[in-house]
């Protein structure tokens, strides 16, 4: 009769997750519905002369990328959790601060950095007194954007890595010691396959990264599935044509991910004993301790050192044009937007891990895995997704729209900032919701079971006993949501209200002008509010851990 009783008292939670969910796959299923549109000419030209240079270069940055921050990310995370070395404390922090310089920041900045007028060219002409071929430092290829996106997302795959191998037993290693195997042995024969499940799931999350990204590929000029939506919706107007490339990126994302379950496979690696000893880190000396700082330095330079320095030089040359009451309303924008949006998606996130928790059921597994479906799908097909329905919506509500003002304009929601947040919402609740999910599982059920016990209702025990609880998850995924919607491009391209600007935007708009020096303030803005947020939750993360 217990769990009866508590299933009626937590209908309200399920309503709520009902809704919210249902509002999360609608604008997927808008975009399945208008597949059915007859193709137009648009799409017959695409289909014969560039869908297949779509594909291949989609595919290419994919592949390259993924094997790239594979290698990078395993190896970084492998010195710092195996060795020590010099600054190997300072390393293990700092490498996650390329994730707090967005591509499409670091794609502008590295062109700066190699163009003909930049940094690089012009200490051969003027320094070595040697002039070198501009095409052999031209970055703006296929090339130049796999190197972008493997030195600015490789921390993904370092992260999660790192904190897997960390919580490893030592005696796997000592034991293959013991048998003979050297370092690089052990590296490949051991660690690598332990850690298959964690080196996946970091890459997929990067190449997820690549398929949504728009500022690095359209800038680069990489034919790619994002930039032709761009373009069908852009410069052609045509939404037939933008849904059904919109389709396909989707069928995409859906292999990558079944790509990554399969790549995971079955296998799992578990204690045999409860007596586990971490990995103690073996000091290395010489050359060795030299080798391992000068790898981590590099990395940490090219991702985050040298962007960041070229941006202060840039900003150092136009702070005085660029601080002004315009710059004020930018911040404004982003801040207001990004903390609006993350309340917002915070909320949702504990509303639908709560009944989650208290239903092990078909239906809250169901609604796991729709509340993190959006981070999966690009922010160019959700903002297609959103668009179709809000004009829909708009269209079916004309009439009230007209009995609450006589004068009022036949599209609302489709032109107002509602339809932003709603994009955020459905991209960014994953965050949320997995930081919400990782606080209450911490918790457990036990002590909501005891507060229902001693006579409190369903809500009543939420609110004064596992919300105060999950506290930490809830700060955690605020900053992580606000952090993400800060740097946010595409979705915020294409949805922004008429003359609307956030510090992303205005970084693009600058750069596409090739007024690369002001678009360095708005970037060093986005820049530096990430890098905060990373440095608390690191340390938020140590202080929780002791």
């Amino acid at each position: 009769m217990g769990f009866k009783n508590i299933r009626q008292k937590v209908n309200s939670w399920g309503i709520l997750s009902f809704i919210f969910e249902l509002l999360i796959v609608l604008p997927c299923i808008f975009i399945l519905l208008h597949l059915l549109d007859k193709p137009n000419e648009n799409w017959y030209h695409i289909k014969n002369y560039l869908l297949k240079d779509y594909i291949i270069g989609t595919l290419k940055v994919v592949l390259f990328t993924g094997i790239f921050t594979m290698t990078i990310g395993i190896t970084l995370a492998w010195l710092i959790a195996a060795y020590e070395f010099p600054f190997r404390k300072f390393f293990k922090w700092a490498l996650i601060l390329p994730l707090t310089i967005p591509p499409y920041i670091a794609a502008y900045t590295y062109n700066g950095i190699f163009n003909y007028t930049g940094i690089v060219q012009r200490f051969f002409r003027e320094t070595i007194r040697i002039t070198p071929d501009p095409k052999a430092f031209d970055i703006m290829s296929i090339k130049g954007a796999v190197f972008i996106f493997s030195v600015f997302l490789f921390p993904y795959v370092y992260m999660i890595s790192r904190s897997f191998l960390e919580k490893q037993s030592a005696a796997l290693i000592e034991n293959a010691r013991l048998l003979g195997r050297s370092s690089s042995s052990i590296f490949i024969h051991v660690i690598l396959p332990i850690s298959r499940g964690a080196i996946v799931g970091g890459t997929s999350l990067a190449i997820l990264e690549v398929l949504n990204d728009f500022g690095v590929v359209s800038y680069f000029g990489v034919q790619t599935f994002t930039t032709a939506i761009f373009n069908a919706w852009f410069s052609m107007g045509d939404s037939s044509t933008a849904v059904k490339l919109a389709s396909m990126l989707m069928v995409t994302v859906f292999l990558v991910l079944m790509s990554e379950k399969w790549l995971r496979g079955r296998k799992k690696y578990s204690y045999t004993t409860a007596k586990v000893r971490g990995i103690i880190p073996i000091e290395l000396k010489g050359i060795k301790a030299a080798g391992a700082f000068l790898y981590c330095f590099i990395i940490l330079s090219l991702g985050f050192i040298i962007p960041l320095l070229q941006l202060i030089s840039w900003g150092t040359l136009t702070y005085k044009t660029i601080f002004n009451i315009k710059l004020i309303g930018l911040i404004f924008n982003s801040i207001w937007l990004s903390a609006i949006s993350a309340v917002v998606i915070i909320i949702i996130a504990i509303v639908i891990s709560n009944f989650c928790r208290m239903n092990s059921n078909w239906i809250s597994k169901v609604f796991s895995k729709i509340s993190i479906l959006g981070y999966s799908i690009p922010g160019a097909v959700i903002a297609i997704g959103v668009i179709l329905l809000m004009i829909s919506l708009d269209r079916n509500m004309v009439w009230l729209y007209k009995v609450i003002d006589p004068n009022s304009k036949t599209l609302v929601l489709s032109t107002s900032i509602f339809m932003l947040i709603f994009a955020y919402i459905i991209r960014f609740l994953a965050i949320g919701y997995q930081s919400i999910e990782t606080g209450f599982d911490k918790i457990g059920i036990k002590f909501f079971e005891a507060s229902r016990t001693l006579g409190y209702g369903v809500t009543k025990s939420f609110f004064k006993v596992d919300l105060p609880m999950i506290k930490p998850a809830l700060i955690s995924g605020f900053a992580l949501v606000f952090v993400d919607i800060v740097k946010e491009l595409p979705l915020t391209l294409i949805l922004r209200p008429f003359n609307f600007n956030t510090l992303a935007t205005k970084t693009y708009e600058y750069a596409g002008d090739e007024k690369i020096h002001e678009a360095a303030i708005p970037a060093l803005i986005i820049i530096l509010v990430s890098m905060i947020v990373v440095f608390l939750l690191y340390k938020f993360g140590d202080k929780e851990k002791r």
